[in-house]
Order: C-alpha cells, then sequence, then structure tokens
C-alpha cells in the first residue's frame, strides 16, 4: 500500500534532467520511503521508552515514564485508579501502559493492539465487544473506538506510527 502512496505521490512531480546522474531524484521511491521513515520516527518520539504495569504506575507519585525522545509521559492519576479497581487483581499485575495502539498508513479506519492483557482490559471495561479475538498475533479496533477510549481514559492509550 506505501507503493502505491510513493506512485501516486511522484506521478505529479516535474521531472527534470539532473547533472548528477548517480544522485537519486525527488520522485525516487527510496527518497520517499526515507523521508517519510523520518518523520515518522519524529512523532513517535514521544512514545514511551518502556511501558510498565498497572499496579506499579497506580503507585507511583506523580505517574510518568520517560520517552524515546527524553520527555516525560505524565500519566492521569484518575484514569489509573479507576482501572485499578475495574480490572482484576492478575490482569492489573500484567497490563502494561500505555496500551500502545499502532496506526498503519495502508489502513485508513482501524488501528491494532498487540498486547492480549490490553485487548482483555478493553473487554472487560466493555470498551469492545468479548467475542473480539486476537489475529496473527493483532487486534484490529476502529479508530473511533480508540478515540473514545482515549477521551473516557485519558494518557492510557498513545498512538504509535507505522
Amino acid at each position: 500500500m506505501m507503493n502505491i502512496f510513493l506512485s501516486l505521490a511522484c506521478q505529479n512531480l516535474p521531472q527534470r534532467e539532473s547533472n548528477m546522474t548517480d544522485r537519486p531524484g525527488i520522485s525516487d521511491e527510496s527518497v520517499l520511503t526515507r523521508w517519510m521513515t523520518l518523520e515518522i520516527s519524529k512523532i513517535n518520539r514521544d512514545v514511551v521508552a518502556t511501558r510498565k504495569p498497572l499496579t506499579e504506575l497506580a503507585g507511583m507519585d506523580p505517574p510518568v515514564l520517560p520517552t524515546k525522545g527524553g520527555g516525560q509521559y505524565r500519566f492521569d492519576k484518575k484514569s489509573l485508579l479507576t482501572l485499578r479497581t475495574t480490572l482484576p487483581e492478575d490482569l492489573s499485575r500484567h497490563l502494561l501502559l500505555p496500551v500502545l495502539c499502532y496506526f498503519d498508513s495502508a489502513v485508513g479506519d482501524s488501528c491494532f493492539i498487540t498486547d492480549s492483557y490490553a485487548a482483555d482490559a478493553l473487554k472487560i471495561l466493555g470498551e469492545i465487544s468479548v467475542m473480539r479475538e486476537m489475529a496473527d498475533g493483532r487486534m484490529w479496533i476502529g479508530k473511533t473506538i480508540v478515540f473514545a477510549v482515549m477521551r473516557k481514559y485519558p494518557s492510557i492509550i498513545q498512538i504509535v506510527m507505522r
């Protein structure tokens, strides 16, 4: 899908001859791919470097984790306490936060999670159907559902661009 996107993006770029034949043109797919990878890494620098269990985060004051870019990711204490009192003890010990939700440029209306404990937590909270299952290590969830959960439980979900 990325190849289709890149092909469409390059279609309207003016083609001109260059005196430097060994230098790739701006419409070269590898140049665009490297540029997009760089931009996505900039977007993802605010993702936490290492996730922690809900039980540990709920006990922190303030609940803060370092990001990949060297900043701090602050959790909403009220959201943590709500999850801690709602979810079973065993799940609270295994659930790593924030839940990472991966947005893939090839899929417009959905994103996916790869953590089965996060899937179980979302089911218990009533945010997704108990009939939903992981397939190939992923559970696809509509973006509207993800955004609703993010509004209801601030800081519990982080978006990761792919």
